[in-house]
């Protein structure tokens, strides 16, 4: 069983933290990527590089795998996913993107998609429904 929590964004320190995950919108659509290795959609995201803090991450990982070029973006929050006994932290942020360029000949992204809502045909099925729903509160409240 697969367990998402979520916290203030500062309450975790950041060198506990593994990922930036970052779900995007433009044009009122959300921003899917597909990796080169994979069948499935996921919300963009990676992994916080050693001494990187979680903010650049984000902001990389959102150029990297969309082509975002002008976006602005805030953490959402901090959160953790407990699976099989093991516990992960990451950040969570929402971006609006007001301009896209192509994906960088560099990323592990084979395509990007725009949805009006999270595709079925997720990677991470047990994980991503949780990070989107506390971004559209997100959007709903501001908190």
């Amino acid at each position: 069983m697969t367990t998402v929590r979520f916290f203030d964004p500062f309450i975790i320190k950041n060198s506990d933290l593994t990922y930036s995950v970052i779900t995007a919108r433009y044009n009122g659509k959300w921003i899917l990527v597909r990796h080169n290795d994979r069948s499935t959609w996921e919300i963009p995201g990676g992994h916080i590089e050693p001494g990187e803090d979680p903010d650049d991450t984000a902001g990389r990982e959102l150029k990297e795998e969309t082509g975002a070029i002008l976006f602005d973006i805030e953490c959402v929050a901090a959160y953790s996913v407990e699976k099989n006994g093991t516990t992960g932290y990451g950040k969570l942020y929402f971006a609006e993107v007001h301009e896209l360029g192509s994906v960088p000949d560099k990323s592990e992204i084979a395509e990007i998609t725009f949805s009006g809502d999270l595709l079925q045909n997720l990677t991470y099925p047990d994980i991503q429904p949780h990070l989107f729903r506390r971004v559209l509160e997100f959007l709903v409240t501001g908190d």
